[in-house]
């Protein structure tokens, strides 16, 4: 853990939320962050919108991929919906072909304890603040707390479901002194801290900043609920799960935009839209990071032949397309569209939208004895969605199974490249400690787009559970001599 020493400056230019031009200083450097930095609500703001502004890319200086490339390589490598290209790397051939090494650079996960950091000198530092300032309220005061706890809780989020146990360190890093080997906690364990923290970070964060582009670019009370509610789904608590989807759904702000040709436009590249919960925010042309991976002429993926004949089904009518295959891929060439097709790019990545409650409610339902109210949630989806008919099934309500099944398939469609893809899977695979239809669902899914002369490798080392996580990098583990490999990763 060693490597969570981070560098400076990384608070860039945060065009979308301030004109701040202030850098914090996280390195080791005893005094300096406390004394020369802490001292107003304005130096909380600017700490806050760092955090915020390493979800974009990484720090001036820092060779790393960014955080969202992570999100995509780790959500969509293991699962069925890209295929490789000539110009895959072979670490991304070798996690898509289930023959992950720790010496794969996918699996370097400093950029998610980057943010971690920034958010704990936030929960650490803004006290001291707090004191010096005597303008700096509790209600803003608060707002902030709640925003860190809430990051920090999505980074952990993403980090339990990719690699199972991880570290579990709630303070700053930002002195020599702070460097401590900890190894890692259990991921029931790093849950349970989740919920608690956002349980708390509920009751400090507005519903509202005032504007729609904050409301969706900002952590909001219902961002926190947004993921609280994934959180219990993938605990298998259902009854909270849709308890916390319902404190979204109460809210009519929120809503579908009309399934025309104009919704990929109003709520990927516009953004700010109705549908959005939570969207990392371009509100100035990004590095756009996709078009390397998916749309250049050396592109590294496509979308597998899988998405064009099964999940978006051609239509015999050539007037009725769904509206989210139009606005996601081209048919003709695989090309992935959806991040966009220019760099830099002003394209949203979303986080939590609209459906995605809705979705969740739904999976909640279907296995609470709501299988009737779930699949009515997912037809008024297909609706808004123009979603064609040879794509509809019709699961009986009282088979939690196979409604689950439907509303996987839904999902697909609905986040298509979105680096959710793997972590559904897995959930529903999972779930109830791999049933045999959960086992099964895995090996139909993932053995889709492995090599052929690797597939019964790969389907044999699924029936492992430990391998649906990725193994932890060597660097960390001789930085940190209390860290231990995952289980797989050590026969």
């Amino acid at each position: 853990m060693k490597r969570l020493i981070y560098h400076t400056c990384f608070l860039f230019a945060l065009v979308a939320f301030t004109s701040c031009n202030k850098f914090l200083d996280l390195s080791p450097q005893d005094g300096i962050t406390k004394q020369e930095f802490w001292k107003s609500k304005e130096d909380v703001k600017a700490a806050v919108f760092g955090c915020y502004s390493s979800l974009l890319a990484p720090p001036p200086g820092v060779r790393d991929k960014a955080l969202t490339e992570y999100i995509f390589l780790w959500g969509e490598l293991r699962a069925d919906m890209i295929s490789k290209t000539t110009y895959s790397t072979e670490e991304e051939k070798s996690v898509m072909d289930m023959n992950i090494l720790s010496t794969n650079s996918i699996t370097n996960w400093a950029s998610f304890y980057r943010t971690i950091n920034y958010c704990n000198t936030v929960l650490d530092f803004s006290p001291e603040a707090k004191r010096q300032d005597p303008t700096f309220s509790n209600e803003e005061y608060n707002q902030y707390i709640g925003e860190a706890l809430t990051l920090r809780s999505l980074m952990y989020f993403y980090l339990v479901r990719t690699f199972g146990d991880v570290p579990l360190k709630l303070t700053a890093t930002a002195r020599d002194t702070d460097i401590k080997e900890i190894g890692k906690a259990k991921q029931a364990d790093i849950l349970n801290q989740l919920v608690s923290d956002l349980k708390k970070a509920q009751t400090y964060l507005p519903a509202t900043y005032g504007t729609a582009v904050m409301d969706k670019g900002r952590i909001t009370s219902y961002a926190a609920d947004a993921l609280l509610a994934e959180v219990y789904l993938w605990m298998e608590k259902y009854p909270e799960c849709i308890q916390e989807c319902n404190k979204v759904l109460a809210d009519t702000k929120f809503g579908y935009v009309a399934g025309n040709s104009a919704w990929y436009n109003t709520v990927f590249f516009l953004g700010s839209s109705k549908e959005t919960i939570f969207e990392f925010s371009n509100a100035s042309p990004q590095a756009n990071i996709f078009y390397d991976l998916l749309v250049n002429t050396r592109k590294r993926f496509t979308a597998s032949t899988f998405v064009g004949t099964e999940i978006f089904i051609p239509s015999e009518d050539p007037d009725s397309v769904d509206t989210r295959g139009d606005g996601t891929f081209f048919l003709s060439n695989l090309t992935i569209t959806k991040h966009g097709t220019e760099n830099p790019a002003y394209v949203n990545f979303q986080v939590y939208r609209y459906s995605d409650i809705k979705l969740m409610k739904a999976e909640a339902l279907a296995l609470t004895s709501g299988g009737a109210e779930a699949l009515a949630i997912v037809e008024e989806l297909r609706g808004f969605r123009n979603a064609v008919a040879a794509t509809k099934l019709t699961p009986d309500p009282s088979d939690p199974d196979a409604v689950c099944d439907y509303i996987l398939d839904e999902r697909g469609r609905e986040f298509a490249f979105e680096g959710k893809r793997w972590f559904d899977i897995l959930r529903h695979a999972k779930r109830g400690g791999y049933t045999t239809h959960g086992k099964a669902l895995l090996d139909g899914y993932v053995g889709k787009t492995v090599s052929i002369s690797l597939q019964q490798s790969a389907i044999n080392k699924l029936k492992d559970p430990n391998s649906h996580y990725l193994p932890i990098n060597e660097n960390e583990l001789f930085s940190d001599t209390k860290l231990v490999q995952n289980p797989f990763y050590t026969k």
